[in-house]
């Protein structure tokens, strides 16, 4: 027997009850009803060189990107007595230019061995995974499980089915399926509909129960870091300013706000909180975005929502008036925080006098940005959407002791109407 590591917190896309199929009545006579925990589908891009030989050729034609896809779900426990003698997990991709073109039924069939990834595909894999790794070790192969088989293979329906009538093997509760998808080239996501059908055997005989509604998921697709896990990304540090001023109640409840203003903010954005890993800060907190996002989507589209969120929440109340930077650079997470020059120099842009300047200028407004000349140029000068170029004016941050200097742009945000 093993031990069933199943999925928690964050993993769970979500609990759904498994009923009786067709919607009337058991088939047993004892009445048996569970669920499943349905877990994010991890998609991770997979570039043509790691692509098997016979896709390379299309994958040239550029009018398609290739993505690895992690699946995984578990099912209740069930009451004494009572057995899985079959499972059915099925996928439906939303985008009809989608399709399945590799279904593995476990781990070896993609070089997935333990310690040592034998294929570019399993290295990607394992990369992507990260701290889910339990997703890799559901493909290992499990003594005494039947094995799984495929259905849908080059289309955009496609799942894995496992069964025991005869009681030869335990079904587990808990798995994990692998698939290579191919999409258009342009998309930016992969969404679709997961269902599940199980098959129960007790003293009262066989029941059959499936998923009433299929359940929808939409996960975003990004380039791949680097191999050594370095990669160019947007990074966001926010303080509330005129926070050491406040009581202990007052900060507590600044602290609150500003933790949820800000996860509104990245949520409005397209960014999941699954996505990001904050770092906490008392009165600040420091983010790294996603790695390959679009950022003249992602920033005015993150601004309009932290205005708005604040101008909200500042109404009738004491105000929490933000300084706020982004900057872009070469980062990857060391042992102790991400390391890199940008994510120390969004840190100078924040404290530097022309933001805290703007800011005692401007105290009705909610926010003041400060922004690199790099971003402004690549980005801002390019907007349509608020703010846009004419909204933000140059500065230029000098800290001889800390031998920095950086020309920058200021945007101060809405005010608070009364």
């Amino acid at each position: 027997m093993w031990d069933d590591e199943e999925l928690t917190g964050a993993e769970i896309l979500g609990h759904h009850t498994l009923g009786p199929a067709g919607g009337k009545g058991l088939s047993g006579p004892d009445g048996w009803r569970g669920g499943v925990r349905c877990g994010h589908p991890l998609i991770y891009p997979v570039p043509a060189e790691d692509l098997p030989v016979t896709l390379r050729g299309r994958a040239a034609l550029g009018h398609h990107r290739y993505a690895g896809a992690l699946f995984a779900f578990d099912l209740d426990a069930l009451e004494p007595g009572r057995r899985y003698t079959a499972a059915r997990f099925d996928v439906t991709l939303a985008d009809g230019g989608s399709r399945a073109v590799r279904l593995d039924l476990d781990g070896d069939e993609f070089g997935l061995v333990t310690g040592s990834p034998a294929s570019g595909v399993a290295v990607l894999a394992t990369a992507a995974a990260g701290e889910r790794g339990g997703l890799l070790r559901r493909l290992l192969g499990r003594r005494g499980v039947p094995r799984a088989w495929a259905n849908g293979v080059q289309t955009g329906s496609f799942g894995w089915s496992w069964e025991d009538p005869r009681g030869r093997f335990v079904l587990p509760r808990t798995y994990g399926m692998h698939a290579l998808l191919e999409i258009p080239a342009g998309a930016p996501e992969v969404a679709g509909l997961l269902s599940v059908q199980v098959e129960t055997t007790g003293p009262g005989g066989r029941e059959t129960a499936v998923l009433s509604d299929a359940v929808p998921f939409t996960e975003p697709l990004t380039p791949a870091a680097g191999p050594d896990g370095a990669s160019v990304r947007l990074c966001m540090a926010a303080d509330v300013v005129g926070y050491s001023r406040r009581g202990n109640a007052e900060t507590e409840l600044l602290q609150h706000d500003l933790v949820e203003v800000l996860g509104r903010a990245r949520q409005a954005a397209g960014i999941a909180e699954r996505q990001v890993d904050p770092q906490p800060q008392g009165d600040g907190q420091f983010t790294v975005l996603p790695y390959g996002i679009d950022e003249s989507r992602v920033i005015p589209a993150l601004l309009r929502e932290l205005g708005e969120r604040l101008a909200a929440r500042d109404r009738g109340r004491p105000a929490m008036q933000l300084r706020v930077a982004l900057h872009r650079g070469l980062v990857k997470q060391g042992d102790n925080g991400w390391v890199g020059t940008s994510a120390i120099a969004v840190h100078r842009l924040l404290d530097s006098a022309p933001l805290r300047e703007a800011v005692k200028t401007n105290p009705t407004a909610v926010y003041a940005l400060g922004v690199p000349d790099v971003l402004y140029r690549d980005v801002i000068v390019h907007a349509v959407q608020p703010p846009v170029a004419a909204d933000f004016r140059a500065m230029t941050v000098e800290l001889p002791e800390k031998n920095f200097v950086e020309r920058g742009w200021i945007h101060v945000g809405p005010e608070v109407s009364a």
